[in-house]
């Protein structure tokens, strides 16, 4: 069953989806093999982990699905909720890690906590228990002021972390970089329109229109712009980090990790759902993704054309 579904009891009242997800280089020094990377994420017994090779190496750990049982954000301690949080791990390329949390929440009509059989038939859901004001939730939620209520911030690093610590990597990236997080709101009171924000150097936050797609589909299309707003951050600290007067064979050094190891991963949308390709649009239309790196491929290529003609010259 699909997050959201309430199987046998009824469609109950989709009051928002929200989510975080974190992404980080893999703690290795070389891409991971496809056996190592099946490994990493074999985070639930029983369960596959679902891998595709093109357009790009792409891994997808099981969903696990936490139980929670808390103050929702926002609201102090009037509003409860009660259910499990959808929580994954992917790896792109071999070099990038990333981790999900997201957790549709929908209207309770209770007014009491149930029995957990009762949760356990909508994986992915929490039902509230109190009088409820959605918007308010989705803003403290955005603003990262979860204090003792829901903590998808939690979640998702306590996911990546267990990618990250694993005896099968060698703990020695290529690079140093920071890990970023895109925190993300979807549900019938939000805009209309995308609204994309830097909210400081590691954090972003989305609000999604109004969409009738599963939450996994959602889910999906924030992991790939998170993995993207990763990517270009990351190129951009190497590509204006140069000290005034440093030499040009320094420069070349420091951004050499850009070329071995991310320039190849940048396909946006190559994996989001066709009903959400608008989105997509959205993002390339403003703030610009794909432009924005455009221009700093340009300026590494500069970078090692100048390098090779003072080469030459010498």
């Amino acid at each position: 069953m699909r997050p959201g579904g309430y199987g046998g009891c009824g469609v109950a009242e989709h009051l928002m989806t929200l989510g975080e997800v974190h992404t980080a280089l893999l703690r290795n020094s070389t891409a991971v093999s496809t056996t190592d990377t099946e490994a990493l994420l074999d985070l639930v017994q029983g369960r596959r982990v679902r891998r595709s090779e093109r357009p790009i190496a792409h891994a997808q750990s099981p969903d696990r699905h936490i139980g929670v049982d808390c103050a929702l954000a926002g609201t102090g301690a009037r509003v409860r909720g009660v259910g499990t949080v959808c929580t994954r791990a992917t790896i792109t390329g071999g070099h990038v890690a990333q981790a999900s949390a997201y957790v549709r929440v929908v209207r309770g009509d209770a007014g009491r906590r149930l029995p957990w059989s009762h949760y356990l038939a909508a994986p992915g859901t929490i039902e509230t228990i109190g009088k409820i004001d959605a918007a308010s939730i989705t803003d403290a939620m955005l603003r990262g002021e979860p204090g003792e209520a829901l903590n998808l911030d939690a979640i998702g690093n306590r996911t990546l972390d267990q990618v990250q610590l694993d005896h099968r990597l060698d703990h020695r990236p290529a690079f140093r970089t920071a890990r970023t997080r895109l925190r993300w709101a979807a549900g019938p009171g939000e805009s209309t329109t995308l609204s994309f924000s830097l909210d400081d150097p590691t954090t972003r936050t989305l609000r999604l229109p109004r969409t009738d797609l599963d939450d996994r589909a959602t889910a999906a299309f924030c992991e790939d712009l998170a993995l993207h707003d990763w990517l270009l951050t990351t190129l951009l600290t190497m590509v204006e980090s140069r000290p005034a007067g440093s030499a040009r064979a320094d420069t070349v050094a420091r951004i050499r990790p850009a070329i071995d190891f991310l320039l190849h991963l940048w396909m946006p949308a190559a994996r989001t759902d066709p009903a959400l390709q608008e989105l997509w649009r959205d993002v390339e239309r403003r703030p610009g993704f794909t432009r924005q790196w455009r221009v700093n491929v340009d300026r590494i290529r500069d970078q090692l054309a100048l390098a090779t003609i003072e080469r030459l010259g010498r």
